[in-house]
C-alpha cells in the first residue's frame, strides 16, 4: 500500500494517539502481563511455542511443515485450503505472544515480532505477489485477534497500518458473512480492534452485527442452521470467546445473543449418540466427540431447522438411537441427504453417513455431497434436482414408538418416505415411494460386514453379534431380492466412509433392487428375523418380541 494512502487511512480510522503511536519505532512497549486479548479463547489446536521457534507447523493433524526464518507465504504444501486458511492467521503467531505473557521469555516476543512484520511486508493487500488465501474473508478475521494481541507490546506503524486495513476489511458489508459462524469470527476480530484503540463506530458495528447474525445463524429452538450439527459447537465455543470479548470491552452482552448462545447446548447434545460421538451429519467428521452439554429432557426432538433426533433414553451407551433430515435447501455446510437416516442400536452404530472428507473440490468430495452417500431412497431415471426442500407432513411421537412422514419433490415428482422406530423391541422400518421407480442406499458402519444376502434379506456381522435388513415390495409385501453389495468402487464412487478428516476407508452399502415401492426393515441383535404379512399389517418377530406396523395407501407407516 502506498507510503501516502496509509496515512490517510490510519488519520480516518484512528484516534490521534493510536497514530502517533502507530509512527513510532518498533519496540517492546512494557514488561509482560496476562491481557485478555492474548489470554482469552482464541487459540484453539495451534502448534506449541516451542515447535514455532524451531519453524515446525501442524495444522489440522497433518504432518509438521518446516518454515524457514523467511518464511514463505505463498507455500501450500497438502494443496488444502483449510490448511491456507489456518497459515494465514497468524493464530500460531499469536501462540508465541501469549506464552510471552506467561514466561517472560523475550525470544517469544522476538519471533513473533519478525513473523508478523514478515507477513505484512510480503502480503499487501490486492499485491501481485501476495498469498492467494491472505486476504480471504475467514483468515482476516482470524488474524485481527492475533495482531491485538501482539500490539499490547509492540508500537509500530506497520503493525497499526495493517490493523487499521484489517478494521477497514471487517468493517465492509460486501465481505460480511452474514448469519454464518465466519461473520460471528469478523464481529470478534473487529470488535477486538475497536476496543484496542477505543473506536466506538467499530465497537456497536461489530456487536448489533453479531446479534442480527447469530439470530438468523441459531433458531429460535436453538438449533445451528449450517446443516452440520458439529458446527454448533464451534459456533458455541466462539459466541464464549464474543461474550468474553464484549465484557472486556466494557459493554453489556446483549440479551439476543445471550440466549441464543444458552440454546445451542440442546441441539449439541440432541446430535450426540449414546456412544458419545456426533452423528456426521453435513460436514461433520464421524470422530467429534463433544464435551458434555446439557440437555432436554425429551428423547425424542424435532428441530424445524430439519432434524429428527430420537433415543431410548439418555446417558446409557446401549440406548437406541436414530437420526431423520429434512427442511430447508441446501446452505452452508449442509449435504443432499434429506430424508437421510442414520441409526445406533444395541451399543453399536449400524446405518451411518459417508460423512465428511474436507473442503477439497476433488470427486471425492461432491461424492459426499450427493443423495448416493446417504441413506435416502433415490427415483431412477430421474434427474435429482439439488437445493430442494423436503416437508415433515406427519408425526406420531410416543414413548415406545415414533412414526414420521417426509415429502418433496427432489426428483420432479413426489417423493415420500415414512420412517417407525419402535424402541422397546429395537426396530426401524422406513417405507419409501413416489411417482416412479425406486432404489434405496443403506451405508453400513465401517465395523460391520455382510455375511449373508439372499431372498431380500441382508445380514451384518460384527464378530458374534447379527443384525438383518429385510426388504420388501410393496403392497404386494413380497420379499424384494437382488440387493448388491457394493464396497470401495471409485467409478462411480460408492461404498466409502471418512471416519475423520481427509481420511476415507471402504465400508459395505446395501442397493436395493428397483420397486415402485419399497419397505425396509431393520433389525438388530438377530439373523433370523421373521416378518409376516396380512393385508397392509405386518407383524416382525424379533428377539424382544413381536412389533406390530400397519401401512397405508398414502404411504404412510404407523
Amino acid at each position: 500500500m502506498p507510503r501516502r494512502l496509509t496515512a490517510l487511512l490510519l488519520s480516518a480510522v484512528l484516534p490521534l494517539g493510536a497514530l502517533a503511536a502507530a509512527t513510532a519505532v518498533p519496540a517492546a512497549a512494557r514488561a509482560p502481563q496476562r491481557t485478555p486479548e492474548c489470554q482469552g479463547d482464541w487459540l484453539p489446536s495451534t502448534p506449541t511455542s516451542p515447535d514455532v521457534m524451531n519453524g515446525r507447523l501442524s495444522f489440522l493433524d497433518l504432518p509438521a511443515v518446516t518454515v524457514g526464518k523467511d518464511v514463505n507465504w505463498r507455500m501450500d504444501p497438502y494443496r488444502n485450503r483449510s490448511w491456507q486458511m489456518v497459515f494465514q492467521s497468524l493464530r500460531w503467531m499469536g501462540r508465541l505472544v501469549a506464552d510471552y505473557e506467561s514466561t517472560g521469555k523475550t525470544d517469544y516476543l522476538d519471533r513473533a515480532v519478525e513473523i508478523a512484520k514478515d507477513w505484512v511486508a510480503d502480503n499487501p493487500y490486492g499485491g501481485r505477489t501476495t498469498a492467494k488465501y491472505a486476504w480471504a474473508e475467514h483468515p482476516i478475521a482470524l488474524r485481527a485477534p492475533a495482531l491485538v494481541c501482539l500490539s499490547r507490546y509492540v508500537k509500530a506503524g506497520w503493525l497499526t497500518s495493517s490493523l487499521a486495513l484489517h478494521a477497514k476489511l471487517l468493517s465492509d458489508p460486501k465481505h460480511y458473512e452474514l448469519g454464518h459462524n465466519h461473520g460471528l469470527d469478523q464481529d470478534i476480530g473487529l470488535l477486538r480492534i475497536g476496543c484496542r484503540y477505543g473506536n466506538p463506530k467499530w465497537k456497536n458495528l461489530a456487536v448489533s452485527r453479531m446479534v442480527r447474525s447469530m439470530t438468523l445463524d441459531i433458531d429460535g429452538q436453538g438449533a445451528l442452521r449450517e446443516q452440520a450439527p458439529r458446527y454448533a459447537i464451534y459456533v458455541h465455543d466462539r459466541l464464549r470467546v464474543a461474550v468474553d470479548t464484549i465484557k472486556d470491552c466494557g459493554m453489556k452482552v446483549p440479551a439476543a445473543l445471550a440466549s441464543r448462545w444458552e440454546s445451542l447446548p440442546r441441539h449439541i447434545s440432541a446430535a450426540t449418540q449414546p456412544n458419545g460421538y456426533m452423528v456426521p451429519i453435513g460436514d461433520g467428521p464421524a470422530d467429534v466427540q463433544p464435551a458434555a452439554f446439557d440437555h432436554a429432557d425429551a428423547t425424542v426432538q424435532v428441530f424445524n431447522a430439519g432434524y429428527v433426533f430420537g433415543r431410548t433414553a439418555w446417558g446409557d451407551p446401549q440406548s437406541a438411537y436414530y437420526s431423520i433430515r429434512f427442511g430447508p435447501a441446501l446452505k452452508f455446510h449442509g449435504h443432499e441427504d434429506h430424508m437421510g437416516v442414520t441409526y445406533y442400536a444395541q451399543g453399536r452404530s449400524i446405518l451411518t453417513e459417508a460423512g465428511f472428507h474436507s473442503y477439497e473440490n476433488t470427486p471425492y468430495r461432491r461424492w459426499t455431497l450427493s443423495p448416493e452417500a446417504h441413506n435416502v431412497p433415490v427415483l431412477v431415471g430421474r434427474k435429482f434436482r439439488g437445493h430442494t426442500p423436503t416437508a415433515l407432513v406427519r408425526r406420531s411421537l410416543d414413548k415406545e414408538r415414533q412414526s414420521f412422514t417426509f415429502t418433496d419433490r427432489a426428483y420432479g415428482v413426489a417423493r415420500t418416505r415414512s420412517v417407525l422406530v419402535s424402541h422397546h423391541q429395537d426396530v426401524m422400518a422406513v417405507l419409501d415411494g413416489g411417482g416412479g421407480k425406486l432404489r434405496n442406499l443403506w451405508h453400513l458402519a465401517p465395523n460391520l460386514k455382510v455375511v449373508s444376502n439372499a431372498g431380500g434379506r441382508v445380514v451384518v456381522a460384527d464378530g458374534a453379534w447379527k443384525a438383518s435388513i429385510v426388504q420388501l415390495a410393496m403392497p404386494s409385501c413380497r420379499p424384494a431380492g437382488g440387493q448388491r453389495v457394493v464396497r470401495g468402487r471409485t467409478s462411480p464412487y460408492q461404498g466409502w466412509i471418512s471416519p475423520a478428516y481427509m481420511r476415507k476407508e471402504p465400508a459395505d452399502v446395501i442397493v436395493s433392487p428397483v420397486a415402485g415401492s419399497l419397505l425396509t426393515v431393520v433389525v438388530p441383535g438377530t439373523d433370523r428375523p421373521d416378518v409376516t404379512c396380512s393385508g397392509r399389517t405386518l407383524i416382525v418377530h424379533t428377539p424382544a418380541g413381536p412389533v406390530t406396523l400397519r401401512t397405508s395407501s398414502s404411504g404412510t407407516l404407523s
